[in-house]
């Protein structure tokens, strides 16, 4: 048996290890400074380029869409709203919570040409942003 098949588990578990921490580090809470908003988390985005521009599909179950704030900015596209907790009985006595709440904010950093949000849709807990581009963009 080779060296290389002998120890290639070892390498998938430690880059199957280091996703999940990549995850967790997503979902863990940010204090940004007093107040009640100062609490965030970052939800998960997937982003894909197309000859047009940029997709980008953030990950936000449970959030009303109607509070969901899309902003493009000189250099970047933050989105912010607040995921609520939702008690499946009003007296449940909460066991775990491994669904990130309180309010969220996520900036996608962007460079390259100007962009413009042409689209935004929310389904199934996805926000699907689509912006365009004269350019190229550099993530």
């Amino acid at each position: 048996m080779g060296s290389e098949r002998q120890y290639g588990w070892m390498w998938v578990e430690a880059r199957e290890a280091l996703e999940q921490a990549e995850r967790l580090q997503r979902q863990l809470l940010r204090y940004l400074g007093p107040g009640t908003d100062a609490a965030v988390w970052e939800p998960p985005v997937d982003i894909q380029e197309t000859p047009d521009g940029l997709i980008l599909f953030f990950a936000l179950p449970g959030v009303v869409p109607e509070q969901i704030d899309v902003r493009l900015e000189s250099a970047a596209l933050a989105v912010s709203a607040t995921r609520r907790l939702k008690l499946g009985y009003p007296n449940a006595v909460i066991r775990r919570l491994e669904i990130p709440q309180g309010r969220f904010f996520r900036r996608v950093p962007l460079s390259g040409v100007a962009l413009a949000v042409v689209a935004t849709r929310y389904e199934d807990g996805c926000l699907e942003v689509r912006l365009t581009r004269r350019g190229r963009i550099d993530i």
